[in-house]
């Protein structure tokens, strides 16, 4: 079945396969085996494995920001290959996994190229893979451009031993709390950040507590009366 790929104009259609006959790849969220599942979703089930990699075409304005990208870097010695690691189209969005070292002059290229313009930074999350050795850890930005109406994706690994990553805040300076957060959550380290402190968690707390192998042991909340308990001690919903 195939299924336009979005509002944004040049994007390639999308294909959807048919989700009853797909085989199920994974159950439940957040790496829960074995144990309560208090986010609800326990019985989910997610039946579609996406891409690891994707070769060009592309299809749509993904082939021509692959190429500007790529000519932007190779005019400052480095070739595409060397920055991006692989790219991956999934669902209509394109992803640029990005080498660590490469980070800070793959975000100058988007930024200041002028076939390229990725003028807004939308924010960073992070992300938690415990089970993909040497490359546990990842950071994920998202760039908006106004001038050319695109959308792209950068993905950033880092290993739990070296959980480095350059930070992008001397060419997006919007990403200083947005980094901030990252590092309270998972734990990721942006080398260069003016302040890489905590922005949610009290700043004695032990841990990063979006991370997998985060315990969900905590203290009982009491909201308007309520008395909400912790993690651990809440229903199941399996």
């Amino acid at each position: 079945m195939t299924t336009p790929g979005g509002d944004e104009p040049g994007l390639p259609a999308r294909q959807e396969p048919e989700q009853a006959d797909a085989p199920v790849v994974r159950t439940g969220m957040f790496g829960v085996h074995g144990t309560q599942d208090t986010s609800g979703y326990g019985k989910l089930q997610v039946h579609l494995r996406p891409p690891l990699v994707s070769e060009p075409p592309y299809g749509g304005y993904f082939d021509a920001l692959a190429e500007a990208l790529g000519s932007g870097l190779q005019a400052d010695g480095t070739s595409f290959g060397d920055a991006i690691e692989r790219v991956v189209v999934f669902r209509g969005e394109l992803t640029f996994h990005v080498r660590r070292e490469h980070l800070l002059a793959v975000a100058d290229k988007l930024l200041h190229d002028p076939a390229l313009r990725f003028e807004i930074f939308t924010g960073v999350s992070g992300v938690h893979y415990p089970d993909e050795t040497g490359r546990e850890l990842r950071a994920v930005y998202h760039l908006l451009s106004i001038t050319h109406n695109r959308r792209v994706r950068l993905e950033v690994a880092a290993p739990d031993a070296d959980p480095h990553i350059p930070s992008v805040t001397p060419v997006y300076p919007a990403a200083n709390w947005h980094e901030r957060e990252t590092w309270d959550f998972f734990g990721i380290v942006f080398d260069g950040h003016p302040a890489l402190t905590r922005i949610e968690m009290p700043d004695d707390w032990l841990g990063h507590p979006q991370r997998k192998d985060y315990p969900l042991g905590g203290v009982p909340v009491e909201y308007r009366g309520a008395k909400v308990p912790p993690p651990d001690e809440r229903r199941s919903y399996s």
